[in-house]
Protein backbone atom coordinates (compact mmCIF):
# COMPACT_ATOMS: atom_id res chain seq x y z
CA UNK A 1 0.00 0.00 0.00
CA UNK A 2 1.35 3.41 -0.96
CA UNK A 3 1.55 5.70 2.00
CA UNK A 4 -0.19 9.04 1.69
CA UNK A 5 2.12 11.99 2.28
CA UNK A 6 1.58 13.66 5.61
CA UNK A 7 0.47 17.28 5.47
CA UNK A 8 3.17 19.70 6.41
CA UNK A 9 2.85 21.73 9.60
CA UNK A 10 1.59 25.24 8.81
CA UNK A 11 4.20 27.65 10.19
CA UNK A 12 3.19 30.80 12.04
CA UNK A 13 5.17 33.78 10.80
CA UNK A 14 4.82 37.57 10.75
CA UNK A 15 4.62 39.30 7.38
CA UNK A 16 8.04 40.95 7.60
CA UNK A 17 9.86 37.64 7.85
CA UNK A 18 7.54 35.94 5.36
CA UNK A 19 8.14 38.63 2.74
CA UNK A 20 11.90 38.26 3.19
CA UNK A 21 11.68 34.49 2.59
CA UNK A 22 12.71 34.59 -1.08
CA UNK A 23 14.68 31.33 -1.28
CA UNK A 24 12.81 28.14 -2.27
CA UNK A 25 14.01 24.55 -2.53
CA UNK A 26 12.91 20.91 -2.84
CA UNK A 27 14.32 18.00 -0.85
CA UNK A 28 14.06 15.47 -3.70
CA UNK A 29 13.97 15.42 -7.51
CA UNK A 30 10.45 13.99 -7.55
CA UNK A 31 8.14 16.28 -9.56
CA UNK A 32 5.56 16.10 -6.78
CA UNK A 33 8.01 16.77 -3.97
CA UNK A 34 6.93 19.70 -1.80
CA UNK A 35 8.44 23.11 -2.46
CA UNK A 36 9.66 24.87 0.68
CA UNK A 37 10.46 28.50 1.32
CA UNK A 38 13.30 29.03 3.74
CA UNK A 39 12.41 31.42 6.54
CA UNK A 40 15.30 33.78 7.39
CA UNK A 41 15.19 32.47 10.99
CA UNK A 42 16.23 29.05 9.70
CA UNK A 43 13.08 26.96 9.32
CA UNK A 44 11.56 25.50 6.17
CA UNK A 45 7.90 26.17 5.41
CA UNK A 46 5.68 24.40 2.90
CA UNK A 47 2.51 25.86 4.45
CA UNK A 48 1.85 28.92 6.59
CA UNK A 49 -0.92 29.91 8.99
CA UNK A 50 -1.72 33.57 9.52
CA UNK A 51 -4.43 35.68 11.10
CA UNK A 52 -4.74 39.37 10.37
CA UNK A 53 -6.93 42.14 8.99
CA UNK A 54 -8.15 41.70 5.44
CA UNK A 55 -7.89 45.29 4.20
CA UNK A 56 -8.50 44.93 0.48
CA UNK A 57 -9.77 42.46 -2.11
CA UNK A 58 -9.61 42.87 -5.87
CA UNK A 59 -10.34 40.72 -8.91
CA UNK A 60 -7.10 41.13 -10.89
CA UNK A 61 -7.91 38.41 -13.45
CA UNK A 62 -8.17 39.18 -17.14
CA UNK A 63 -10.03 36.22 -18.69
CA UNK A 64 -11.34 34.64 -15.50
CA UNK A 65 -11.67 35.60 -11.85
CA UNK A 66 -8.33 35.81 -10.03
CA UNK A 67 -8.63 37.40 -6.61
CA UNK A 68 -5.95 39.27 -4.74
CA UNK A 69 -6.31 39.77 -0.99
CA UNK A 70 -4.18 41.94 1.28
CA UNK A 71 -3.92 40.88 4.92
CA UNK A 72 -2.14 43.17 7.37
CA UNK A 73 -0.48 41.98 10.59
CA UNK A 74 -0.21 44.08 13.80
CA UNK A 75 3.02 45.71 12.54
CA UNK A 76 1.22 47.07 9.48
CA UNK A 77 3.13 44.68 7.20
CA UNK A 78 1.19 43.02 4.38
CA UNK A 79 0.69 39.42 3.27
CA UNK A 80 -0.48 39.16 -0.34
CA UNK A 81 -2.58 36.17 -1.38
CA UNK A 82 -3.99 35.09 -4.73
CA UNK A 83 -6.83 32.64 -5.45
CA UNK A 84 -8.35 31.65 -8.78
CA UNK A 85 -10.23 28.75 -10.35
CA UNK A 86 -7.97 26.16 -8.71
CA UNK A 87 -8.73 27.56 -5.23
CA UNK A 88 -12.51 27.98 -5.62
CA UNK A 89 -13.35 28.11 -1.89
CA UNK A 90 -10.70 30.73 -1.15
CA UNK A 91 -11.64 32.73 -4.25
CA UNK A 92 -15.32 32.79 -3.25
CA UNK A 93 -14.36 33.95 0.26
CA UNK A 94 -12.36 36.83 -1.21
CA UNK A 95 -15.28 37.67 -3.48
CA UNK A 96 -17.77 37.73 -0.60
CA UNK A 97 -15.84 39.17 2.36
CA UNK A 98 -16.25 42.86 3.09
CA UNK A 99 -12.98 44.44 4.27
CA UNK A 100 -11.95 45.25 6.89
CA UNK A 101 -12.38 41.84 8.50
CA UNK A 102 -10.25 39.53 10.63
CA UNK A 103 -9.37 36.40 8.67
CA UNK A 104 -7.46 33.18 9.33
CA UNK A 105 -5.60 31.84 6.30
CA UNK A 106 -3.80 28.56 5.69
CA UNK A 107 -1.89 28.39 2.44
CA UNK A 108 1.25 27.63 0.52
CA UNK A 109 4.03 30.17 -0.02
CA UNK A 110 4.73 31.08 -3.63
CA UNK A 111 7.64 33.10 -5.00
CA UNK A 112 7.69 35.13 -8.20
CA UNK A 113 10.63 36.90 -9.81
CA UNK A 114 9.91 40.33 -11.27
CA UNK A 115 11.45 41.69 -14.48
CA UNK A 116 13.81 43.69 -12.24
CA UNK A 117 15.08 40.46 -10.66
CA UNK A 118 13.40 40.99 -7.29
CA UNK A 119 11.62 38.03 -5.68
CA UNK A 120 8.10 38.65 -4.40
CA UNK A 121 6.52 36.23 -1.94
CA UNK A 122 2.78 35.55 -1.76
CA UNK A 123 0.36 32.93 -0.46
CA UNK A 124 -1.85 30.55 -2.41
CA UNK A 125 -4.62 30.05 0.15
CA UNK A 126 -6.03 26.60 0.88
CA UNK A 127 -8.62 28.03 3.28
CA UNK A 128 -9.79 31.46 4.40
CA UNK A 129 -12.22 31.96 7.26
CA UNK A 130 -13.54 35.01 9.04
CA UNK A 131 -12.56 35.05 12.72
CA UNK A 132 -12.98 37.28 15.76
CA UNK A 133 -10.52 39.61 17.44
CA UNK A 134 -9.70 37.11 20.20
CA UNK A 135 -8.55 34.58 17.58
CA UNK A 136 -6.33 37.22 15.98
CA UNK A 137 -4.87 38.14 19.39
CA UNK A 138 -4.11 34.49 20.18
CA UNK A 139 -2.36 34.08 16.82
CA UNK A 140 -0.20 37.14 17.52
CA UNK A 141 0.95 35.76 20.89
CA UNK A 142 1.63 32.27 19.52
CA UNK A 143 3.44 33.62 16.45
CA UNK A 144 5.55 35.86 18.69
CA UNK A 145 6.55 32.81 20.78
CA UNK A 146 7.41 30.70 17.71
CA UNK A 147 9.39 33.52 16.13
CA UNK A 148 11.40 34.15 19.32
CA UNK A 149 12.13 30.40 19.53
CA UNK A 150 13.48 30.44 15.97
CA UNK A 151 15.56 33.57 16.60
CA UNK A 152 17.03 32.03 19.79
CA UNK A 153 17.94 28.78 18.02
CA UNK A 154 19.51 30.74 15.17
CA UNK A 155 21.60 32.91 17.49
CA UNK A 156 22.76 29.94 19.55
CA UNK A 157 23.75 27.85 16.53
CA UNK A 158 27.44 27.22 15.96
CA UNK A 159 27.75 27.71 12.22
CA UNK A 160 31.25 26.20 12.26
CA UNK A 161 29.87 22.92 13.61
CA UNK A 162 28.89 20.44 10.83
CA UNK A 163 26.10 19.17 13.09
CA UNK A 164 24.38 22.58 13.02
CA UNK A 165 20.75 22.49 11.91
CA UNK A 166 20.94 22.40 8.11
CA UNK A 167 18.18 24.99 7.65
CA UNK A 168 19.88 27.49 9.96
CA UNK A 169 23.13 27.00 8.03
CA UNK A 170 21.23 27.45 4.76
CA UNK A 171 19.52 30.62 6.04
CA UNK A 172 22.86 32.05 7.14
CA UNK A 173 24.18 31.50 3.63
CA UNK A 174 21.13 32.64 1.65
CA UNK A 175 20.17 35.66 3.77
CA UNK A 176 23.50 36.96 4.97
CA UNK A 177 22.47 40.54 4.15
CA UNK A 178 19.43 40.33 6.47
CA UNK A 179 19.62 40.98 10.19
CA UNK A 180 17.99 38.36 12.39
CA UNK A 181 17.27 41.23 14.80
CA UNK A 182 14.57 42.46 12.36
CA UNK A 183 12.36 39.53 13.30
CA UNK A 184 12.78 40.03 17.04
CA UNK A 185 11.71 43.64 16.42
CA UNK A 186 8.62 42.33 14.59
CA UNK A 187 7.70 40.38 17.72
CA UNK A 188 8.18 43.42 19.98
CA UNK A 189 6.15 45.62 17.63
CA UNK A 190 3.30 43.11 17.32
CA UNK A 191 2.99 42.59 21.08
CA UNK A 192 3.15 46.34 21.78
CA UNK A 193 0.45 46.95 19.17
CA UNK A 194 -1.73 44.34 20.87
CA UNK A 195 -1.21 45.95 24.30
CA UNK A 196 -2.08 49.38 22.89
CA UNK A 197 -5.29 48.04 21.34
CA UNK A 198 -6.29 46.35 24.60
CA UNK A 199 -5.50 49.50 26.61
CA UNK A 200 -7.67 51.58 24.25
CA UNK A 201 -10.49 49.06 24.47
CA UNK A 202 -10.45 49.06 28.29
CA UNK A 203 -10.32 52.88 28.32
CA UNK A 204 -13.54 52.94 26.30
Amino acid sequence: MASTPTREVARRVFAREFNDASYTFKESDDDRAPVYVLLPTGQRANRVFLVGTLTETEDVGEDSEYWQGRVVDPNGDTFFMYAGQYQPDAASMLRELEPPAYVAVVGKPRTYETDEGEVNVSIRPESISEVDEATRDRWVVETAERTLDRVKRYKEADLEDPATDEYIAMADEEYEQLSIENYRQSVVGALESLQDEQAEASAD
